[in-house]
């Protein structure tokens, strides 16, 4: 799912499923199950778990074993060991585009047949892999923390990948081989990054609501825990779209549940965010020292500054120092708290407009959430 400030495009593509169980008259002699068989057997739904998960991370279309064991449950056994294979490892969940089943056997044994598709070959995950080792390599530096890594993680994400308004590509091998996708796509590549290196992230799904859509889409998205707390990273919504090179949103950058729920819903269970990140910045600044100039700089690319009371400007003379010092910086843009109305700001603007023969001013304003406060 994507949102723009013009137009909503979003989609998250999950796999469908198909089952097929098929069953055959007892055979007289249960060891003709086996005669003609050199297929694995298996007696566990953690055995068919394991045997399943290698398949999958190989992206292997067919798999055959025998299952040793009562049967009357197999079918459920299967599902389980299929869904328990997937939640184990995220990547592959979301790689998977469908699966079917089906077994022929005794009340004790049965030869079982699963069939899988996937939307990434092995050949195409490889790619990834090897695109993620080289990111992570140009990206991390000697001595960066998990707050740093997490951060130019998300940088190099919305600045390199273009959202697919063409609704057909879904992987992080899209993604990275052509330079788009959709939202499971951006979902997957984060999830693929962070995980790499070394940070623990889960892939939500839920629905996503936008001023143009209040019914709201299916969307994908992440969560990522540092330090114990978890936060929600949406690379997605964070893109702008169309595309404009070098910038960056952090309206959805490690997000609480109550900051999220404003315009994303979620069903299932997922761990709870209810940690404050720039409350969890003032204690990490206050706590370490050798990264203060760091976390001073998240803290101003997060635009947090908002939230300091002695920076809020109301005057001409308060928002003067903050221009001046932008353009020495080269800044094309700045961003400030007003206390007044509209017509009060405006006011200000023409007079900093006309004191410093700055040509024409271009500004939009957006009211300050209380519960942001």
């Amino acid at each position: 799912m994507k949102r723009s400030r013009g137009t909503l495009v979003k989609l998250l593509f999950i796999g469908t499923l198909a089952i097929t169980v098929a069953a055959v008259p007892e055979p007289t002699n249960l060891s003709d199950v086996y005669a003609t068989s050199n297929k694995a057997v298996v007696k566990s739904v953690d055995a068919i778990q394991q045997k399943l998960l290698i398949a999958m991370s190989d992206r292997q279309s067919t798999v055959r074993f025998v299952y040793q064991g009562e049967t009357k449950s197999l079918k459920s056994q299967l599902k389980n060991a299929l869904d328990q294979a997937m939640a184990s490892d995220p990547y592959i969940h979301y790689t998977i585009a469908s699966y079917s089943y089906d077994y022929r056997g005794t009340s004790s044994s049965a030869n079982v047949t699963v069939r899988l598709s996937y939307r990434e070959t092995a050949e195409q995950t490889q790619y990834v892999n090897e695109r993620s080792a080289s990111i992570l390599k140009s990206i991390l530096k000697p001595g960066m923390n998990d707050h740093e890594k997490v951060k130019v993680i998300h940088d190099w994400i919305v600045r390199n990948l273009k959202y697919d308004t063409s609704l057909t590509k879904y992987t992080a091998f899209d993604g990275l081989y052509t330079g788009s996708t959709v939202c499971q796509g951006y979902s997957l590549l984060t999830h693929k990054l962070l995980k790499e290196a070394g940070i623990e992230n889960k892939i939500l799904e839920g629905t996503a609501y936008a001023t143009d859509n209040p019914q709201g889409q299916l969307h994908a998205w992440n969560l990522v825990r540092l330090d114990g707390a978890w936060y929600h990273l949406d690379t997605t919504w964070n893109d702008p779209v169309p595309d404009r090179d070098d910038e960056v949103s952090y309206t959805y950058y490690l997000r609480t549940d109550a900051q999220m729920s404003r315009d994303h819903t979620w069903i299932k269970s997922y761990p709870k965010a209810n940690t404050l990140y720039r409350d969890t910045l003032a204690k990490l600044t206050a706590k370490d020292g050798s990264k203060a100039e760091a976390y001073e700089q998240i803290k101003t690319d997060l635009e947090y500054q908002l939230y300091d009371e002695e920076d809020i400007v109301s005057s001409y003379k308060q928002l003067l120092p903050l221009v001046k010092e932008a353009k020495q910086a080269g800044k094309e843009k700045l961003v400030f708290r007003f206390k007044g109305n509209e017509k009060a700001l405006v006011r200000v603007l023409q007079e900093l407009q006309l004191k410093n023969s700055l040509g024409s001013i271009k500004y939009y304003h957006s009211v300050l959430r209380q519960r942001e406060i």
